[in-house]
């Protein structure tokens, strides 16, 4: 609910701060006294429609800060969340609006965009005044208050799944359909494919071994010649190893003779003889290697070029034909078998279809039996708003051809205003007065029904009084057992059934004889029966009339 309101610098609010409890509140006030402004700006820190001429004359900016506490799990918090914003403790919702028409919107602290602030405050708060085009008189919302109020959330559930099935169904089904259709135009090329691939039976990364071992056997003949001479300087004819084994052997008779002297030159001759083996080794290996069947150099052309050719042929990289024939391969089956396959999606169509189409019609039984319920009881809310002669209606507009998640039906609520009138939408065909109480009538009746916690009706008593008033009063008041309501009004009766009572006005303010602020004043006991005099009375309040409000205070205590 809404705990706190603080204005600044609003039209002729400068500075307001005001305090809410659960239950009624109204506000009242003499007419031009700014009771339209402070719930313009109340809209404004909801989302609303931002405007420079909001901002208190002589001033840069205006603010508007909201604080609201509810609980853990209300979908205000789960709005926040989605848009990463921190939900700790209450929720504060704050507008700045600037005088050049700029805005600024803030929860908890942390700037969004005013989509993130309407989302948030939708969930929160519902206004409900003569020329208030949202809340209960949007189309869209219908169905699903239609659904709450016949506590059809399961069967809802139902049919969504429902159509889920038969969505991912037809889905299958026509993919599947595409699928043969595709192969079929192309069922020769893919057979013929199919069969070429599989005769060259190609293997991801032959490719690349092949061209590798092309280039080595290519290059083998050059290099072997350069190996051989090499392989001859190292241990042929001219091999230094025999002229170098001599002079070891000379040297090691004259060791004894000078050790320090030969054996350092022993050991390098030692080390030369060593390294020239070596080398000769890997000459020898490599001359293996150079070695090849001048057939497994025809053969692997062959059959690199072949893969290159196809490769060209199916235009794709030669390592993704075996990919390629695999898929092939699946196609000439889907052929083979498509018709088969076919029959068995078709059948899984229509048993989805059959499904969703009776727990659609259970759901649709279950919403013409709810409309009958809600009639009635909006119906018997009527009479005492000055409406008897008015008839409610829910008009449901049934397309079985459909397969919409939410059922067969379209569902919007119409009104008859008077018999004989014809019938229509309820937002075209009640006045502004006439809209108000038809929407004050269905808030009582789905009072438990998910409504928002604070419900604001702006005015909804305009052209009324005496026994309707009091009937207004009495249904705003049995409303605020179960939400937090706030009500404009200028009915001493509805007045006396609050349990808060604000009372709005203006006063001069330093600054200039012309200049003039809104104030709200919290009013107990003897200065609100003053005011609710003020409101029976008019400009020259009677005993008369005290004794009337007095009258009234104390038939609304019981």
């Amino acid at each position: 609910m809404l705990i706190q309101l603080a204005i600044r610098d609003i039209v002729l609010i400068d500075r307001l701060e005001l305090h809410f409890h659960e239950g009624l509140s109204v506000l009242t006030g003499e007419t031009g006294a700014g009771k339209s402004i402070l719930l313009d700006a109340f809209a404004l820190a909801l989302g609303g429609r931002g405007d420079g001429s909001l901002v208190r004359h002589g001033e840069n900016q205006g603010q508007v800060t909201a604080v609201f506490d509810c609980p853990l799990d209300h979908p205000a918090r789960r709005v926040a969340a989605d848009a990463d914003i921190d939900i700790d403790g209450d929720l504060i919702l704050r507008r700045v609006q600037v005088a050049d028409g700029r805005t600024r919107a803030f929860v908890n602290d942390q700037p969004v965009s005013v989509q993130v602030l309407r989302a948030i405050g939708a969930t929160l708060v519902e206004i409900h005044g003569q020329h208030d085009d949202r809340a209960l008189v949007d189309p869209v919302s219908h169905r699903a208050i239609l659904d709450a109020f016949g506590g059809l959330s399961a069967e809802v559930q139902v049919v969504t799944e429902a159509a889920r099935k038969v969505r991912e169904a037809r889905t299958a089904l026509q993919d599947h359909r595409n699928r043969i259709q595709k192969a079929r135009k192309e069922a020769d090329f893919l057979r013929h494919a199919v069969e070429e691939l599989t005769n060259l039976n190609p293997r991801a990364g032959e490719e690349e071994t092949l061209a590798g071992r092309r280039v080595v056997m290519m290059q083998s003949e050059k290099v072997a010649q350069d190996l051989n001479e090499a392989y001859e300087v190292v241990a042929g004819n001219t091999s230094p190893v025999n002229e170098l084994s001599a002079a070891v052997r000379k040297l090691e008779r004259r060791s004894a003779q000078a050790p320090s002297l030969v054996e350092p030159s022993v050991k390098a001759l030692d080390a030369a003889l060593v390294a020239i083996d070596e080398a000769r080794a890997a000459l020898e290996e490599a001359i293996r290697a150079t070695e090849y069947d001048p057939r497994e150099l025809e053969q692997t052309e062959e059959r690199l070029f072949a893969l290159r050719a196809a490769a060209r042929k199916y235009d794709v990289p030669a390592d993704e034909l075996a990919a390629l024939r695999q898929r092939f391969e699946e196609d000439v089956a889907a052929i083979d078998a498509g018709e088969e396959k076919l029959v068995g999606l078709e059948n899984a169509l229509k048993e989805a279809d059959a499904a969703y189409v009776k727990a659609a019609k259970a759901l649709s039984a279950g919403r013409k039996k709810a409309a009958q319920s809600l009639d009635a009881a909006v119906q018997a809310e009527l009479p005492p708003l000055k409406l008897e002669r008015a008839r409610f209606i829910t008009e449901i507009t049934t397309d079985e051809d459909s397969r919409d998640p939410s059922g067969f039906e379209r569902v919007e609520f119409w009104a008859q205003t008077n018999p004989g009138t014809r019938p229509g939408p309820l937002m075209k065909v009640a006045s502004g007065g006439e809209l108000s109480r038809f929407m004050l009538a269905l808030k009582v009746v789905l009072a438990d029904k998910g409504s928002a916690p604070t419900l604001v009706f702006d005015e909804i008593d305009t052209g009324v009084g005496g026994a309707v008033a009091d009937a207004i009063g009495q249904r705003l008041a049995r409303l605020a057992r179960n939400v937090q309501v706030m009500a404009v009004t200028h009915a001493p009766q509805v007045a006396a059934k609050a349990g808060s009572h604000f009372l709005i006005a203006k006063e001069g303010v330093r600054g200039g004889e012309d200049r003039v602020a809104t104030r709200v004043i919290p009013l107990e006991a003897t200065p609100r029966r003053e005011e609710i005099a003020r409101m029976l009375a008019g400009a020259t309040i009677t005993e008369e009339a005290r004794a009337a409000a007095a009258r009234l205070l104390e038939a609304a205590a019981h």
